[in-house]
């Protein structure tokens, strides 16, 4: 497999993905602005999309995924298809069950979340709703990560790429077409997640029958669990549920504390989150979505040589695109946030304070997308204790960041305990795999980021001059000028960053790998 083919398949899907995503933030920051509504949508949506990190794309994949390489490669299609089968009847059971709790328990649920908005009847009442319409979004969003995770691991990447931009679909549709006709219109964004959810698995199902792979759910979730595979992976679940929880929970906590910062903070870190997440997907999901299976099936073959060197590659391409990323949210936050969000209901003010946040994830942006890579080198290994001794130690120091930085910098303080966090994570991941020689780092490292460095700077000169010497907030009136502005400075930054490694003799055919 080409790896830089794979990526390049990923990271375009990402890409598109990424962009609805923006349009459909812009379209809800137009219409809602920061506000009451927005709050109160962005912390019911945080429920369910925990719960998929929980149950779905994180303790799930992490051990599903290992594991399923495992039986294709070394028992064949009939036992595969016979796992993936018990795999999703027990998914289901588990979560339909869980939906019913959570509906049920909404109050209780959203209070946990975000006590702060409790001071805020409309507020409060408006989050139980939403959540209770939004819970049945884990059975969906679970069905496709486990067919996503399938495809992943017969070679395709394609399909479960491109899943998320129905959900961003989904949401435009709702907010243009759907929510001026209600009586409270920001519940169109709580239903389009369902219709999201449902399109999102629907579109698994022709990759999945191409390769006889298409999920039966069964009657009888009991007999489901009595497969040998099923329990091998629940039983890895649980270690990885417990090292998932531990960043949830620090996103919990981070909820909570913003609910008690005033109105419209919740929805400033989340504008701030969608922009962050740009390059986190594009690079460290990207990347961590190829690798695991190329990793899985390498830890199978007893290659430490190609494990090793596919990490290498991996930590390079990371740091050759998140470098640059990383400067643009640190120096180009205000014009990106103003360009993107600063129309309709959304303010200048707004504008300020969700730059804050975003320069904040800058500080720490290589260390949330490096995570992504160091991690698979642990699962595939079907080794996720090591990661749960970390996770706590991180959730900690995250914790202990916030009782310094929130004083002193409200809201930002709390991405910026994040970013610091998640760095403190990837250098002891990093540590971790060193020690146990599970990667040792090829030759060229210093050459490489010196290079990186020397472009890094020139770039963030650039940066820092377009962000000083063009009044982006004052260009609202002039929407177009200030997107082709916004275009050509892109344009300027990635031909000044390229050429200057060009310059100074980096070569880029090394990125140009395939995995055995």
């Amino acid at each position: 497999m080409n790896l830089f083919r794979a990526l390049l398949t990923v990271s375009g899907f990402t890409l598109l993905s990424r962009v609805t995503g923006l349009i459909r933030e812009t379209l809800i920051a137009r219409a809602f602005g920061a506000s009451q509504f927005t709050d109160a949508f962005y912390v019911a949506f945080r429920i369910p999309n925990l719960l998929r990190r929980l149950s779905a794309e994180g303790a799930f994949s992490q051990a599903f995924v290992p594991i399923l390489a495992e039986f294709k490669n070394s028992q064949g299609h009939g036992p595969t298809k016979a796992l993936v089968d018990a795999m999703s009847t027990v998914l289901t059971w588990a979560l339909a069950l869980l939906s019913l709790v959570g509906i049920v328990a909404a109050s209780a649920v959203v209070f946990a979340v975000a006590s702060g908005l409790k001071g805020d009847g409309q507020a409060f009442g408006l989050a139980v709703t939403m959540t209770q319409i939004m819970f049945p979004y884990i059975v969906f969003v679970s069905l496709t990560t486990l067919a996503a995770g399938v495809a992943n691991t017969y070679g395709s990447f394609s399909l479960p790429a491109f899943a998320p931009v129905l959900l961003n679909v989904s949401f435009i549709a709702a907010a243009v077409f759907v929510a001026p006709h209600l009586k409270v219109p920001v519940f169109a964004l709580a239903w389009a997640v369902i219709v999201g959810g449902v399109l999102q698995f629907a579109v698994q199902w022709p990759g999945l029958a191409k390769i006889d792979m298409t999920p039966r759910i069964g009657l009888n979730p009991f007999v489901a669990l009595a497969h040998r595979g099923v329990k091998r992976v629940l039983m890895k679940m649980v270690p990885a549920t417990f090292a998932v929880s531990v960043a949830q929970l620090s996103l919990i906590i981070n909820t909570n504390i913003a609910s008690r910062l005033g109105p419209g903070a919740v929805s400033w870190i989340n504008y701030a989150d969608r922009l962050m997440e740009f390059p986190t997907a594009l690079l460290g999901v990207a990347l961590g979505t190829i690798l695991l299976p190329s990793l899985s099936k390498a830890h199978v073959d007893e290659d430490p040589h190609e494990y090793s060197a596919l990490l290498d590659w991996g930590l390079r391409v990371t740091f050759l695109l998140a470098a640059p990323s990383a400067l643009a949210l640190f120096l180009f936050a205000e014009p990106l946030t103003a360009t993107l969000f600063n129309y309709g209901r959304f303010d200048g003010y707004s504008v300020v304070m969700v730059g804050r946040a975003l320069t904040a994830y800058g500080v720490g942006l290589i260390g949330l997308i490096v995570i992504k890579i160091l991690a698979p080198g642990f699962y595939a290994k079907q080794d996720i204790k090591t990661p749960v001794k970390i996770g706590i130690g991180v959730l900690i120091a995250t914790q202990l960041g916030n009782l310094v930085f929130v004083p002193v910098f409200a809201h930002a303080g709390l991405t910026l305990s994040v970013g610091l966090g998640a760095c403190v994570n990837a250098i002891l991941l990093y540590t971790g795999l060193r020690r146990r020689g599970i990667y040792i780092p090829s030759g060229g490292w210093a050459l490489f980021l010196v290079q990186l460095l020397g472009a890094s700077l020139v770039l963030a000169g650039a940066m820092h001059w377009c962000a000083a010497n063009f009044d982006w907030i004052g260009l609202h009136a002039r929407p177009l000028a200030r997107i082709a502005l916004l275009a050509a400075c892109m344009v300027l930054f990635a031909a000044l960053y390229f050429s200057m490694l060009w310059l100074m003799g980096f070569k880029y055919t090394y990125f140009r790998r395939r995995a055995k």
